[in-house]
């Protein structure tokens, strides 16, 4: 699929975009008419090719890549792709992220102010609304074929539009619905009314979708829908204002029992099989079991500024090294709050168990926890003369030294230690692995955070702090390791000039849906809480590498559940919806840095649940109704 599907025919990009100019949603794609749909549709291979473009019209912006012939005007190209976007407003919208650059409507987003004029908002709608008028295109062409696989392909392009109405409702609530081609201004409908679409289209083509497993990587097969089902059914509280927790519960179960399988393959070395989700091959390495539906992106065949590309550099920064990400430079963008951070959080006292030695070696002075008192903060011998401790310290100084005496003490600086020193080292406040070496006479003062026994805390902490007083500088937040544009065996993606990313976005993969099961059965729905705790389990064995960290009954509450998605799923598109589902995503129930625009946070009016519908449509079409607030 990635070498395959992806290498779509630019014919049928430009068929597509010719039969698209209809108001399908108001949308405004530019028309660059070239040939007409009898070209792409003589035959099911010639299909095959059209079909492509509506997978690749969420991952790709336009007819040339990266940059050049957009399939959207108005804004630039490269920040109109689908899961840019859907990062800008699920995620910077958050407590998972704030973003240093200042281009026009981008801070807004990350303190939730955003106007009905927001370029950013707008985009996401026309993105949307361009794959609707695509598929709808693709199933009026398409349906003329008399080639009985042509019927799945039609089966692929709704389930194609009804993801992208899932969107659109999640995003902007009430939105016209149109199923066809037509140049009449549609009318708007209820938020309620694109659930029931949305339901009954996936109802409907789940037996006509490839069976379970059978289809391409990166194609959808019936499993997709059951699991786009699920996410439809947990969230129809907020979308459609009634409880369907028990259809959440019977479509989770049809996925876990599918022939996807939470990814086990430490293909790296590296002790965590988490990571290999978000690498360069993870279409081969094992990570491809769990993807249920996935955006593909080739450093080659498939360059965009969006994607994959847009999360590896932006991420990129301060003190970090480009290529070890294997890219050729940073953007110095995108970091992320105390508030993800501390979802990973243990305790001192915790870290400190793994620890079996205490020695006769302790820290003392006003950074430690008794500053220059006794009794001493004592360390642990890790092998023979170094020795070791986690520890939370603030800012002054400290000393090393023996027995709770002055007889033997070390000073020191720039991780050189002094014996019987008169200078004391200081110390920036923060949490820190302490490192005692009296084979070298060395000292070192290590984030904490580098050492979280979660695998899936993946964060770069040195020369960056915890804590965001001022957005703009890339050092204020940690910076996010997460997506990489290196493989398994630590090769660089196939762009070797390190622009464009080979990594393949997630867009839904199993263990979201694991989290679904478990969520509805506590929400009422008819699922068993001992299958919840084992699902839950299974997520967090491989992020801990161990059984230390499994759950039981009296720990299976919703708040887990909500924390549990941020620290499985942070930055893959998910939060905001979470968070409004919770009732914490404008309330003052949960502040974060910056929410409203104030640093410790703030609460902000309900109506920024939703986001405006772009103006510039409700002058075109007297149908419509700006959403409350806007």
């Amino acid at each position: 699929m990635k070498r395959t599907i992806l290498k779509f025919s630019f014919i049928a990009l430009s068929v597509l975009m010719v039969m698209s100019c209809h108001d399908d949603l108001d949308q405004l794609p530019i028309d660059p008419d070239s040939v007409t749909e009898q070209d792409v549709f003589a035959n099911a291979n010639q299909a095959k090719g059209a079909l492509a473009k509506l997978y690749a019209s969420l991952a790709l912006t336009g007819q040339q890549g990266p940059a050049g012939q957009p399939d959207i005007s108005g804004i630039d190209e490269g920040f109109s792709q689908y899961t840019r976007m859907l990062y800008n407003l699920n995620e910077l919208t958050t407590d998972h992220a704030v973003v240093g650059w200042g281009d026009p409507g981008l801070p807004d987003l990350h303190g939730m102010s955003w106007s009905s004029n927001n370029d950013f908002t707008e985009a996401m709608y026309y993105r949307l609304a361009q794959e609707v008028s695509f598929t709808n295109s693709f199933i009026s062409n398409a349906t003329l074929l008399t080639d009985p696989v042509v019927e799945q392909y039609i089966a692929e392009a709704r389930f194609l539009r009804a993801f992208a109405y899932y969107n659109l409702m999640d995003l902007y609530g009430s939105v016209p619905l149109s199923t066809e081609i037509s140049t009449d201004l549609p009318e708007q409908a209820t938020r309620s009314e694109i659930f029931d679409f949305v339901e009954q289209e996936l109802l409907d083509i789940q037996n006509t979708l490839g069976n379970d497993g059978s289809v391409e990587y990166g194609r959808v097969d019936e499993v997709a829908a059951w699991a786009l089902l699920s996410k439809l059914y947990l969230n129809a509280e907020v979308f459609k204002g009634e409880a369907r927790y028990n259809e959440a519960v019977e479509f989770s179960e049809k996925v876990i029992n599918s022939t996807y399988s939470i990814n086990t393959n430490d293909a790296n070395g590296n002790g965590s099989a988490y990571d290999e989700l978000f690498l360069a091959d993870n279409n081969v390495n094992g990570a491809q079991n769990e993807f249920i539906f996935t955006l593909n992106f080739d450093g080659l065949q498939s360059q965009t500024f969006g994607g994959t590309t847009f999360l590896t550099h932006a991420s990129i920064g301060g003190n970090m090294d480009a290529l070890e990400y294997g890219v050729n430079s940073g953007w110095a963008g995108l970091r992320t709050t105390k508030s993800l951070v501390n979802k990973f959080d243990n305790s001192d006292e915790e870290l400190n168990e793994s620890f079996t030695t205490l020695s006769d070696w302790a820290i003392i002075g006003d950074a430690t926890p008794n500053e220059w008192s006794a009794p001493d903060t004592d360390m642990y011998e890790v092998e023979a003369n170094i020795y070791q401790l986690f520890v939370t310290l603030t800012d002054g100084q400290m000393k090393f030294r023996k027995d709770n005496s002055w007889d033997v003490n070390y000073g020191g600086t720039d991780g050189v230690l002094e014996l019987n020193s008169s200078t004391n080292i200081n110390v920036d406040a923060g949490r820190y692995l302490v490192t005692l070496d009296l084979t070298n006479d060395t000292y070192s003062l290590e984030s904490i955070y580098n050492y979280l026994p979660d695998a899936r805390a993946m964060f770069y902490t040195d020369g960056q702090s915890l804590e965001i007083e001022d957005i703009p500088p890339f050092e204020q937040g940690f910076a996010v390791t997460k997506f990489k544009n290196i493989d398994s065996n630590g090769n660089q993606g196939s762009d070797n000039t390190g622009n464009f990313v080979d990594t393949d976005y997630p867009v839904i993969r199993l263990p979201e849906i694991y989290l679904n099961y478990a969520e509805a059965t506590l929400r009422g729905g008819n699922g068993n809480q001992a299958t919840a705790i084992s699902l839950i389990n299974e997520i967090r064995e491989r992020a801990y590498g161990n059984t230390n960290a499994n759950i039981t009954g009296s720990d299976l509450t919703l708040e887990f559940i909500l924390d549990e998605r941020s620290r499985e799923l942070y930055w893959e598109g998910q939060r905001r919806t979470d968070l409004i589902r919770y009732n914490l995503f404008t309330t003052d129930g949960y502040l974060w840095p910056f929410k409203g625009d104030v640093q410790n946070g703030v609460s902000v009016p309900e109506y920024r649940t939703l986001f405006p519908i772009p103006n510039d449509l409700l002058s075109i079409n007297p149908n419509l109704r700006q959403n409350e607030g806007y």
